[in-house]
């Protein structure tokens, strides 16, 4: 029992700091996915919707200092009861999104490692045997070092997770797993290869046959039956290739204009995915940043998901010499994690991306 507990010991400590770590590089994105959990659709908790960001913030840096603590062996009876109530809790809500069919992702390892909901449930379900495990040998868990050692790591690491919380919200997150990444293709990660696998779709017709509702299984073929149709369900076999970007976009209320500034040369994106809330003291750089593109001989553009009133009204409060185009809010969340963000393209590849905290470092050659 003492072996068993010491590898369950290993791998669940491990596993909570890589996660808690992925989760905290970035938790603006972690704080949207919740986001999508506490909505009408999911769990029907839209009170908390505001709170998403502070939520998100301490369940991260709790789930990496669980992980510090049980590898060290500090509080073994508070590190094992917490690490059962939290898994006991994920694993309730992987299940609920796969059996629901309510969210697609869990976001458990960020955009780094993206699994299907059943996939989010299973790797719970392997976590919480594990967790059982400590929990009934924790008189098994011995700490590494002494008391005082001990207590300084671990208190060390609740302010070295606080403090790296705090530098990427208040800049970007230092690892881009997105697809919007410094180096990456817009482009590129819209497209689909020749070659690549086609989804695999399961049709389930239902007729009334001789006053008999019967179902019948195609690929796609409207089946030759002799009875009146009801209806039909498709299930997602396999969703083949899916590109890394899909619901991005640049256009006007009459007019696509994507592929004609995924050419541009020299081009400054200006993101916004809501104008309404957008940082102050950002909006009150758009002028010189964009003035300074435009005399380098970059075309300038804003991104974002509000209407046109509101697009007017921000371009009248601050001289701005740059129109605004329509895109998918929750794409704009994800190219980048500020509001406002900005980015330099040229032909779709991603130059330079920063937060409007350290928008006086771009470069404009």
């Amino acid at each position: 029992m003492k072996y068993i507990v010491n590898i369950s010991r290993v791998l669940v400590g491990v596993l909570f700091i890589i996660s808690g770590f992925i989760k905290l590089n970035d938790p603006l994105g972690f704080s949207y996915k919740l986001q999508e959990y506490f909505s009408a659709e999911v769990l029907n908790l839209p009170f908390l919707e505001p709170y998403a960001l502070p939520i998100a913030v301490f369940v991260v840096i709790f789930e990496v200092v669980l992980g510090v603590f049980l590898l060290l062996g500090f509080k073994p009876k508070f590190t094992v009861w917490s690490l059962l109530l939290m898994i006991v809790f994920f694993t309730f809500l992987t299940f609920y999104s796969a059996y629901f069919d309510k969210v697609r992702d869990c976001g458990c390892f960020g955009d780094a490692l993206h699994l299907t909901p059943w996939e989010s449930f299973t790797k719970d379900v392997v976590l919480l045997v594990l967790i059982l495990v400590l929990f009934i040998g924790k008189r098994h868990i011995k700490p590494l070092f002494t008391k005082l050692p001990s207590t300084a790591i671990a208190y060390l690491s609740v302010l070295v997770c606080m403090w790296f919380a705090y530098h990427v919200i208040m800049h970007l997150p230092v690892i881009d797993f997105r697809a919007y990444a410094i180096g990456k293709n817009i482009k590129e990660g819209m497209s689909t290869p020749p070659d690549a696998p086609k989804p695999v779709v399961e049709y389930t017709w239902k007729f009334n046959v001789n006053g008999e509702e019967q179902e019948f299984v195609t690929n796609g073929s409207y089946p030759e039956v002799n009875g009146e149709y009801v209806g039909v369900e498709t299930k997602i076999i396999d969703e083949g290739f899916v590109p890394a970007i899909q619901d991005f976009s640049i256009e006007t209320d009459s007019s696509d204009r994507t592929d004609y500034y995924l050419e541009a040369n020299k081009l400054l994106l200006i993101v916004s995915y809501n104008l309404n809330s957008i940082e102050k003291e950002g909006a009150e750089k758009l002028k010189a940043i964009s003035d300074k593109a435009l005399e380098k001989g970059y075309q300038v553009i804003g991104l974002t998901a509000s209407g046109d009133a509101e697009k007017q009204a921000i371009k009248e409060k601050y001289n701005l010499n740059f129109d605004f185009f329509i895109a998918d809010e929750k794409a704009l969340k994800t190219v980048v994690r500020s509001n406002p963000g900005f980015l330099t393209l040229e032909k779709g590849t991603v130059i330079q991306k920063k937060h409007w905290n350290d928008a006086e470092e771009l470069e404009f050659n």
